[in-house]
């Protein structure tokens, strides 16, 4: 489970956790959220986010909606398929730290890809959703919001199934693309979509 270990090596320091949502689905937004949390308001049970049914997600996020500063960043389908995923993620993440109210003097990041600040001190951690609370915080954040957005897609187009599939490459959604081609929110960059807009 994780903990406030990381955060507290950095003694006096304001810490915020980055994660992200979204960077292997075809279509949607990449979603990152920077939390900086209160030890003594941790929702019980705050974990990963991928090891939390949607119905523990969705109470953890209504607890530190409430109790903690966060700050996100989203980039749609179209920025991402202009600069590639990695650099729209690096982008989200950015610009979530930059939505935070308070300025951090650290960032830990989810992964093994760092980001360089002017003015905060900075840190890659793998997997670090299982290791520091405020990366936790920031993956279960980041997740709801991202499943919200694409619930409010697929009232917009049901038939590629995004309530159930998030938008991933699944078969249902695979066979949908195949019936009625790709729509203004899929990833034009990302195969299979890339075959419909090549010739």
């Amino acid at each position: 489970m994780p903990d406030f270990s990381i955060e507290s090596s950095y003694k006096n320091k304001l810490v915020a956790g980055v994660d992200e949502a979204g960077r292997g689905p075809w279509a949607g937004p990449v979603i990152a959220c920077a939390a900086i949390i209160n030890p003594l308001l941790v929702p019980k049970g705050l974990d990963d986010s991928k090891k939390l049914s949607k119905q523990k997600r969705e109470f953890i996020y209504a607890k530190l909606s409430q109790s903690c500063d966060f700050g996100l960043g989203i980039v749609p389908e179209s920025v991402i398929d202009q600069i590639n995923i990695l650099e729209a993620t690096k982008l989200a993440m950015r610009n979530a730290v930059n939505d935070l109210q308070r300025r951090p003097n650290v960032v830990i990041i989810d992964g093994n890809q760092n980001l360089e600040f002017d003015d905060i001190e900075s840190e890659a951690i793998v997997k670090g959703d299982t290791k520091s609370l405020s990366i936790a915080a920031a993956s279960v954040i980041a997740k709801v919001t991202r499943d919200k957005i694409m619930e409010n897609l697929d009232a917009e187009f049901p038939q590629y199934k995004w309530l159930t599939n998030q938008g991933y490459g699944t078969k249902e959604h695979m066979e949908a693309i195949e019936k009625y081609g790709p729509c203004k929110h899929h990833r034009k960059s990302f195969a299979p979509i890339k075959k419909f807009y090549t010739t």
